[in-house]
């Protein structure tokens, strides 16, 4: 499955009040990511969020269209409520409060993947 990397340019000395925004952070109900049409367009298997100094940075692991999942979490709740609650703790501005801002900071945002491995995953 592929994975991809996004950054987050933070104040440093805030890594414990960065952690303390995603402490709390709930999933949504479904891993189900829809396009458009409301057609599954992909799945959010797992997430991921690392923070040292000034670099704060979440791993999504995800399958399908990774527009698509950019568009699926700049709707939903739980990522709305980060977005706003790190505002404080940004060092350079996100422009995340539209569904257009957020891919495109998303995107802005996404680390080079350089190399990705893994094993096999079993069905049971």
């Amino acid at each position: 499955m592929p994975f991809v990397a996004i950054t987050y340019d933070i104040e440093s000395g805030y890594e414990d009040e960065v952690a303390e925004v995603f402490s709390d952070f709930q999933r949504p109900k479904s891993a189900v990511v829809p396009d458009a049409d409301g057609r599954q367009a992909g799945r959010i298997l797992a997430t991921a969020v690392f923070v040292r100094d000034s670099l704060l940075v979440r791993f999504i692991e995800f399958e399908g269209d990774l527009d698509a999942v950019a568009r699926h979490m700049a709707a939903q709740p739980g990522v709305q409520e980060v977005e706003r609650r790190l505002k404080p703790y940004l060092r350079s501005p996100r422009d995340t409060d539209t569904v257009e801002g957020f891919v495109r900071t998303f995107n802005n945002g996404m680390l080079r993947c350089v190399t990705q491995l893994s094993v096999p995953r079993s069905a049971g």
